[in-house]
């Protein structure tokens, strides 16, 4: 991929709640290009006992083969993406003069329809010209002279096939341009002349010339060789004959814009017959993997997670996660610790024998599963292409890090019979379709129901968050002064509201801080106070408690939906607070709506007596 964030503040956070974290992906799926793309097949071999993998890395870019369908392709690239890719001797000249084109389905049926009435689009513009004859430019003697030449030359050709009783079409003409420019042939069964050397302003007279003095002649326009176009004249028997050839002629182009646009499909031949077998399809941390291969090869992405899931899953009903298995095994668990859960350091310590090309010393993870590789139909039992992060080895990867992990997991590949369907196995089973939707803060999501955090057996283990996260409790704040820190903020809001009341405060950047409180309804206590602050010009509110945080005007200040709001925007500040600002007019505070959630809250503040209520500082 080109790049994976777009901003910094995109980046998945801890706080991101699941609906937030699917926005994030979303972003990063549409923004950036996929430019190379690894699929690497898996068999059983039963008489080898063995599985056979046939690796394949393909260069993709999205160039746009059918032009005037769609505006070009454009994409984000991130520096540090590009650094990674040219690390690992990323060959970006083949990619961009070689790379496989693409279209999405969205694409291709736009395309279709685009070039299936491109013909006729072109013939009703020449037919409502030739109506419309204000808009004919001054008839010129050479016009003339040339109209009653080619009406001449018509009629002899058409009488000519009318008193020709041997079936010989040997056009006579008058000159030898004529014998040049007009050259009888056969078109669908019919004797037609073949136009070449005239200029288009000819040929709009010649059109003009069949249309108005000959109903048994039709012009027709056909793709030639090389894509050039052809103009003919046809002669037909009859109107009803006349209007088949029309049809003939426009099923023909439709069928050759059919093939073209299979030939721009290109790459998502690939996504279509891995969709359609409804295999096993086996990836490690990939939901953002499988976004992009929505947004590139399905089409636009949904809004929501919920949509997302549902689409995905008609496409590819059976999904499993390395990344979740290995959290799945509690051996597992304890020996590969968070750092040592990427796709490389898995592979080496579940398949030293590929990896590393020797036996491991440690009994419990020596490769319970043999692996052979078919490279150009080369049988090979130690494979390495030589490129770590090529996407083919990656993909080559990930198939033997799940067959190891299926291994401990107690499912016996030599028991299996090939018409089984491995996705139907009762153990692996309930680990299908569950993914994590952010590893950063371990929510999982369930691509068959489209359930966020779904609970599952054997994700019991992970680390939990410190202190816990409540959505509902946190105020968004952007725009302070700079020199203020987390803990400055702290004891700003602390001095009002309590010293417990904040439970913790986290940095989107240096512009913008999410502040958890220990009640929720401090959320909207917060908001209200700000604004009455801010509407205050009295020198009450310098001397506040808060005004360190509202000084120079431009602190804003907005509860966790706001955040969302922001966060679906396409566009992608570097700072949030200029985020903020470009998604619409300056962010308003959010305020109680009616005077019966303010009563409400009134009560319920005077009921707390240890409690300082913030709506009754200034009174």
């Amino acid at each position: 991929m080109t790049g994976i964030t777009s901003a910094p503040w995109r980046d998945s956070l801890e706080f991101d709640r699941a609906d937030v974290c699917y926005l994030k992906v979303k972003d990063s799926a549409e923004k950036f290009a996929v430019l190379q793309f690894g699929v690497c097949p898996f068999r059983w071999d039963s008489s080898k006992h063995s599985f056979i993998a046939h690796p394949h890395n393909f260069y993709i870019f999205p160039r746009q083969e059918i032009s005037a369908t769609n505006p070009a392709y454009e994409f984000l690239c991130q520096t540090t993406s590009i650094d990674f890719l040219a690390k690992y001797q990323f060959d970006f000249n083949i990619c961009i003069h070689e790379g496989i084109s693409y279209l999405s389905k969205g694409q291709e049926i736009e395309a279709l329809r685009h070039l299936s009435l491109a013909y006729e689009d072109e013939l009703l513009a020449k037919w409502s010209n030739l109506k419309e004859p204000v808009h004919m430019p001054v008839v010129k003697m050479a016009d003339t002279l040339f109209t009653e030449r080619m009406k001449n030359i018509f009629t002899e050709w058409r009488d000519g096939l009318l008193r020709n009783s041997n079936g010989e079409l040997q056009f006579q003409g008058n000159s030898n341009d004529s014998q040049q420019q007009l050259r009888t042939i056969f078109f669908k069964m019919r004797p037609a002349l073949s136009l070449s050397g005239f200029t288009s302003h000819q040929l709009r007279l010649i059109h003009l010339v069949i249309r108005r003095h000959f109903q048994d002649l039709a012009y027709v326009q056909i793709n030639g060789e090389k894509t050039c176009q052809q103009q003919l004249v046809v002669r037909t028997d009859s109107k009803d004959d006349r209007e088949l050839l029309m049809k003939e002629v426009k099923d023909e182009h439709c069928r050759q814009a059919e093939v073209k646009v299979q030939a721009a499909v290109g790459f998502r031949h690939v996504i279509d017959l891995l969709s359609s077998e409804q295999k096993l399809i086996v990836g490690h941390n990939c939901f953002l993997d499988i976004a992009h291969i929505y947004s590139k090869f399905v089409g636009p992405l949904p809004s929501t997670a919920e949509e997302f899931v549902s689409s995905v899953n008609k496409c590819f009903p059976y999904v499993v996660d390395t990344k979740m298995l290995l959290n799945a095994n509690d051996v597992l668990q304890q020996r590969m610790k968070k750092s040592q859960t990427s796709l490389s350091s898995a592979f080496a310590m579940l398949c030293p024998q590929i990896a590393l090309g020797k036996k491991s010393t440690d009994l419990a993870f020596q490769s319970c599963v043999k692996v052979e590789v078919q490279v150009d139909d080369l049988r090979s039992s130690n494979w390495n292409s030589g490129a770590k992060h090529e996407a083919g080895y990656d993909a080559f990867m990930t198939g033997c890090v799940f067959a190891q992990t299926c291994s401990h997991l107690g499912i016996d590949f030599q028991s299996f019979l090939p018409s089984e369907h491995l996705a139907h196995n009762e153990k692996l089973q309930k680990h299908i379709n569950l993914l994590y939707l952010s590893w950063s803060n371990r929510d999982i999501i369930d691509l068959t129901s489209g359930k966020k955090n779904a609970v599952s057996l054997g994700y019991t283990n992970h680390k939990k968050r410190c202190p816990e996260i409540l959505f509902e409790n946190i105020a968004l704040i952007w725009g302070f002064p700079s020199k203020l820190k987390a803990r400055d903020i702290r004891e700003c809001i602390s001095k009002v509201f309590g010293p417990t009341s904040v439970t913790s405060i986290y940095h989107l950047d240096e512009t913008a801080v999410f502040v958890q409180f220990n009640k929720e309804k401090f959320v909207s206590e917060f908001l209200i106070l700000k604004e009455t602050l801010e509407r205050s010009d009295g020198p009450v509110s310098v001397l506040h408690p808060l005004a360190g945080l509202l000084e120079g005007g431009n602190t804003q200040a907005a509860n966790y939906e706001t955040y969302k709001d922001i966060c679906s925007s396409p566009s992608s500040k570097i700072l949030f607070a200029d985020q903020a600002d470009a998604v619409g007019t300056k962010w308003k505070n959010k305020l109680i709506e009616s005077k019966a959630a303010m009563e409400s809250l009134e009560r319920e503040s005077l009921g707390e007596k240890n409690e300082v209520n913030p709506a009754f500082v200034f009174c």
